[in-house]
């Protein structure tokens, strides 16, 4: 890369990093102006006022916004975010806890939803306007409109109501054998994997397609090559670029995909530690929960704008 390609990526991960403070900021507006007492949800109903006021003053409830806003960036940039009201535990053992669980559907997820949107938008920009790429954007449309709390309540009356195939519920402590796992990860992958293979397959199939429309294909096409080497020779290399670019994008819709599936399929992961956290009014759990959430939102766009600063010379100027 050369040093315009560099100071490029380096301003664009610096509006990141500003886009996190931002958000971080947000973050702790919108939970602290949520109604109730975070203190007196904790004690319950019966707590007496000299009981509230002994935890506020413990969990630093009662100082100034902006100084509680500084002691709580402060101990995410220190990996300390601070403690959970409803068991007394560190929020890091929480989320640690549940963190390798949402990674590992995260990962079933790609693994099974790259290759095989790669392969329906590269096959489709190949044969445009056939049947196959007919069918194949009507059944991307139809998906990308559907909700994923439809297709998981679906699945779940499909596959393990009616068919009794599948389990409803995704429990990973029992976990022993491949089949196991594949009984507990089948519908959460399945439900992710509808909305992210068609946003992936469209968007590959429209990078390939504006490849296969220029000067350097048509005249590899004049000089009579085969279409299937047309297309790995000299498209699909060129189209690597707004192909990763396409993928970031697809897998950041994973980070908001995750919180619906994982409560629906009462999922032991993040996601689901959110929501009962934000039922307990648990704002410490809450608060980091959600910059995890958009730490990783905004590192994927990051990563998509970086392969399109890239592997396109036209942004660098």
């Amino acid at each position: 890369m050369n040093g315009t390609t560099v100071r490029l990526v380096l301003n664009r991960v610096g509006v990141g990093v500003l886009t996190l403070l931002a958000v971080s900021v947000v973050i702790f507006t919108i939970t602290n102006l949520l109604p109730g007492d975070a203190a007196q949800a904790a004690l319950g109903q019966e707590a007496t006022p000299e009981l509230v006021a002994a935890l506020r003053a413990k969990l630093g409830l009662d100082l100034p916004a902006h100084v509680r806003y500084l002691h709580w960036l402060g101990g995410l940039l220190t990996g300390h975010p601070g403690v959970a009201m409803a068991n007394g535990l560190p929020v890091t053992e929480l989320i640690g806890s549940r963190l390798p669980n949402s990674l590992m559907l995260a990962a079933a997820t790609t693994v099974v939803s790259v290759p095989l949107a790669l392969a329906l938008g590269i096959v489709s920009a190949m044969v445009r306007g056939s049947l196959f790429d007919r069918v194949v954007s009507v059944a991307t449309v139809w998906t990308v409109s559907v909700p994923e709390f439809l297709i998981a309540t679906l699945a779940v009356l499909l596959f393990a109501v009616k068919l009794r195939w599948l389990s409803a519920l995704s429990h990973t402590d029992d976990i022993a054998t491949f089949g196991q796992f594949l009984r507990t990860y089948a519908l959460p992958v399945m439900t992710l994997c509808c909305v992210i293979v068609a946003q992936m397959a469209r968007m590959t199939r429209a990078a390939v397609i504006d490849q296969l429309n220029s000067s350097y294909v048509e005249m590899a096409r004049l000089k009579g090559v085969r279409p299937v080497r047309m297309v790995l020779s000299h498209a699909l290399p060129n189209a690597i670029g707004p192909i990763a670019n396409a993928v970031a994008l697809s897998l950041a819709y994973l980070i908001g995909g995750v919180i619906i599936v994982e409560s629906i399929f009462n999922y032991p992961g993040i996601a689901s530690l959110m929501v009962d956290s934000v039922t307990m009014r648990d704002m410490p759990v809450v608060q980091a929960c959600a910059m995890l959430f958009c730490a990783g939102y905004l590192v994927l766009l990051t990563v998509a704008d970086v392969c399109a600063i890239v592997s396109n010379p036209r942004l660098r100027k």
